[in-house]
């Protein structure tokens, strides 16, 4: 097998500076390719992840970006485009609120909207753009299992995501044949940052455990390198959560 299959490639991963963001461009990196930075918080954890990129003997660029400022997003394409040829874009950065039917409100529902699906999908269209007709490319969508089977908890993120992998299916249709879109929906990962673990969460994962960052590289590697007849495709990678 390649050690290096991304050797020659620049990726892009938008929520980049910290936890799987973080992992995802390392896991890049390793594989060979040059990758983009994207954060919109944790300006020193971005520009530690530039050096350790750097370390890995790969080129790295670290921009920022407020996704909920969507007036600058057309802005920041244009600049995030413009350090590389970007082969690959993986869609990560996201907000994730406890927020329910009677507690969201107007400002929380856009603020999930504009970040978790709004700007993926303008990004996605720079970034097909930037590929145009030619060329070749894939996208990768970091969706959640209750995106396909959506509950009461966390309603504006669920909705959101949900859209999301509709739009995943849509481009895979539309940007066919030199683009693979693919979506990928995690399941428990990482404990929480507070270092809580909800009661008995395992309990409602039928492989009951959390799930890996190299199970997370693995599977997103797949998307990047593996057979480019794959598109539209929707990953669980949540232990069987989504069947419970």
């Amino acid at each position: 097998m390649d050690e290096k299959p991304l050797l020659g490639k620049t990726v892009m991963v938008t929520g980049a500076a910290r936890r799987i963001g973080r992992h995802l461009v390392l896991s890049v990196a390793s594989a060979g390719a040059d990758v983009v930075i994207h954060y919109s918080n944790f300006p020193k954890e971005a520009k530690e992840l530039e050096d350790e990129v750097i370390a890995l003997g790969r080129r790295a660029w670290i921009i920022h970006q407020d996704f909920n400022e969507l007036t600058k997003l057309e802005t920041f394409t244009k600049k995030a485009f413009s350090f590389s040829h970007v082969d690959y874009l993986i869609n990560n950065s996201a907000i994730f609120e406890h927020l329910g039917v009677r507690t969201t409100t107007l400002d929380a529902w856009q603020r999930h909207m504009n970040i978790d699906l709004t700007a993926p999908f303008f990004l996605s269209q720079a970034f097909a753009e930037q590929i145009g007709n030619e060329e070749s490319g894939r996208i990768v969508n970091i969706l959640d299992w209750r995106a396909l089977r959506p509950g009461k908890d966390h309603l504006p993120y669920t909705i959101s995501k949900a859209a999301l992998a509709s739009v995943t299916e849509a481009m895979a249709v539309a940007l066919a044949p030199n683009i693979q879109v693919n979506g990928v929906a995690f399941g428990a990962i990482l404990p929480p940052e507070d270092g809580s673990m909800p009661e008995k969460l395992l309990d409602l994962v039928p492989m009951h455990r959390l799930g890996t960052l190299d199970e997370v590289s693995q599977t997103v590697l797949f998307l990047l390198t593996g057979p480019a007849y794959i598109t539209g495709e929707i990953i669980h990678l949540d232990g069987g959560r989504h069947l419970v």
